[in-house]
């Protein structure tokens, strides 16, 4: 974590600006809160109840944990202490901005490609080892992009087996006697990284696929069209929506991914926000940098929704669409097979067999006590974020049910924006506040007991969990709230009527109905957790570490060995959550 000195007069001044702004909420008048027996009951004097104010609480104090990083990284962008856009602009920022859209726009168009070519054959055609493959393509999900770049290098680098196959194979002596792609490029980062997000395309596309009548597709037969032509007129018109929200956020993590980047040395904006804060010490620089990010963002998040609104459509009543699949023989089925084996292979299957091979090459590495350690630290900090992010995110949904207010309806969409926030950028933006805070509580305790109590917030793994929090809080909240719509309001107004409070309601009715989905958002939102590494770098106290900064550090130093346990472990946790998904998603 970069060292930092006391805050400035700026972040002071804008960090009171937010504290004043959040706390223009309109609360009770004091006798109405005031609580008396009657009865042998306790009851609230006056109409409004605890439960009618506290939602609106609740959700502008959760909108507020959630845009803190956006709005530090604002101020600080705007209020540098030098001005650094004239140099930024005439040296590095055309490079990382150039390099960043490229990459966005390539990942963008080869996962969006492959995964709804593969979720529309999985789901509308019949071929050998379909079922087995229709599972198998969300398993890149488990192995994070940073492994599969580390495993590719390994795997095809001019040392790597596949070429040192290639020159015993052909009598080639060097490198000058064949020509062989480079592998840490932008191109080759545009591959790893397409290969393990192309799933968010293929889950979304599928379902929506699948969620489709057969009519269209009967129709379109019955018209004389064929294969392609239907994919092209009916599949993709139908799930256009779809497939722009899986490319929205394929090119978001894109935009938001450090561990390839860095390590296939392509400059980026991520890469140039470490850069520039870490080596540099221009803190004013690496916030106009988040900036750009942010920006990036903003707009694809607007353009999704956009569209998303614009194209709307009816499910049509009918035989479900992957209920009478059309069987392929000879080469078609050959090929059907080999196109959805490929992105497996790539994604999860070549990443996994490099790491798995290093792992037992050296039993050692198993033994130190640094990858216990890592372990712990991954286990007590991701499982912490997802209980409360879970925790958080019921109180959210249930609360805009119960109340009449506005309020957290109207916020509920900002307390979902962390997940489109980079985490390199939720770095920057909590370390500075939570910094001022540490620094006001310890001269607080200084001047009242002299007693140094030390870094609370950014010298535990505090600031590390709230990261996790802020940055996943949306998962929790979509798993929450899709649970609880499908729970029936009379249910919870036959457990009113009874006298139960809606704490009790909650406890009693909901929870044994939806415990199941929120367990899967519980272990969806750790497995994120696990494989998060940019917010970790930035946050972690000296000397913590998780799994995924292990296996940077040790990958960074070209030593897979010592890196491909962690790996594996970071593998293991991460295919344990897809095969949940996989099972909920199951044909």
């Amino acid at each position: 974590m970069a060292s930092f000195g006391q805050p400035s007069a700026v972040w002071k001044s804008g960090s009171l600006t937010l504290v004043c702004a959040l706390l223009q909420i309109r609360f009770l008048p004091v006798a109405s809160m005031v609580e008396v027996f009657k009865h042998g009951k306790m009851q609230t004097l006056g109409r409004r109840s605890t439960h009618r104010w506290l939602p609106g609480v609740v959700a502008l104090a959760l909108a507020g944990l959630i845009l803190t990083p956006a709005i530090t990284v604002l101020v600080l962008a705007l209020t540098p202490s030098d001005s650094v856009w004239p140099q930024l602009f005439a040296t590095v920022l055309p490079r990382y901005l150039t390099n960043t859209l490229l990459l966005m726009i390539s990942v963008g168009a080869i996962a969006g490609l492959v995964g709804t070519i593969a979720a529309w054959l999985v789901t509308m055609y019949e071929f050998p080892f379909r079922r087995l493959l229709s599972w198998a393509l969300y398993l890149p999900l488990a192995v994070p992009a940073y492994i599969g770049a580390y495993s590719l290098v390994d795997f095809f680098e001019y040392a790597g087996v596949f070429q040192s196959n290639l020159r015993n194979l052909f009598g080639w002596d060097n490198a000058n006697d064949y020509f062989f792609p480079e592998i840490r490029s932008l191109g080759g980062a545009a591959i790893v990284l397409a290969a393990a997000l192309y799933p968010y395309v293929y889950l979304l596309v599928r379902a929506a696929i699948r969620e489709q009548s057969e009519l269209p597709q009967s129709v379109a037969k019955t018209l004389g069209a064929g294969p392609a032509e239907r994919f092209y007129r009916v599949g993709i018109s139908l799930t256009r929506p779809s497939i722009m929200a899986g490319v929205a956020i394929v090119m978001m993590e894109t935009a938001s991914d450090f561990g390839v980047v860095d390590y296939f040395a392509v400059q980026t904006l991520t890469t140039g926000i470490f850069s520039i804060w870490l080596d540099s010490r221009n803190v004013g620089g690496a916030a106009q940098l988040a900036l750009t990010v942010l920006t990036l963002m903003g707009v694809l998040v607007a353009v999704e929704r956009i569209n998303r609104r614009r194209m709307r459509f009816t499910r049509l009543s009918g035989t479900p669409i992957d209920a009478a699949r059309d069987k392929l023989t000879g080469a078609s089925a050959v090929a059907a097979a080999l196109f959805c084996f490929f992105p497996f292979a790539v994604g999860f299957a070549l990443p996994v067999g490099v790491v798995f091979s290093h792992s037992f090459g050296g039993l050692t590495h198993w033994l130190d006590e640094k990858l216990f350690q890592a372990l712990i630290n991954t286990l007590l900090t991701g499982g912490a974020a997802a209980l409360i992010s879970m925790f958080v995110a019921i109180i959210m949904v249930y609360s805009s049910q119960i109340s009449n207010l506005t309020l957290p309806k109207v916020l509920t969409p900002f307390s979902t924006l962390g997940y489109a926030i980079p985490g390199a950028v939720i770095g920057l933006g909590l370390l500075l506040p939570l910094a001022w805070v540490d620094h006001f509580v310890a001269d607080s305790v200084a001047a009242v007991a002299e007693v140094d109590p030390g870094l609370i917030l950014t010298g535990t793994a505090f600031a590390v969990i709230v990261a996790y929090c802020v940055r996943f809080f949306a998962v929790a909240h979509g798993a929450a709230e899709s649970a609880m719509e499908r729970v029936s309001p009379s249910l919870r107004g036959v457990a009113r009527s009874l006298g139960n409070s809606p704490i009790t309601a909650l406890r009693r009715v909901y929870f044994p109905l939806i415990r199941g989905s929120l367990l899967t958002g519980c272990v969806l939102v750790f497995v994120d957790c696990v494989k998060e590494l940019p917010a970790t770098l930035l946050l972690r106290p000296f000397n913590f570490n998780t799994l995924a900064t292990r296996v940077y550090e040790r990958a960074s130093l070209e030593n897979l060995s010592e890196a491909a346990p962690a790996a594996l472990l970071v593998t293991i946790v991460g295919a344990t959550g897809v095969l949940l998904l996989a099972r909920i998603n199951r044909n």
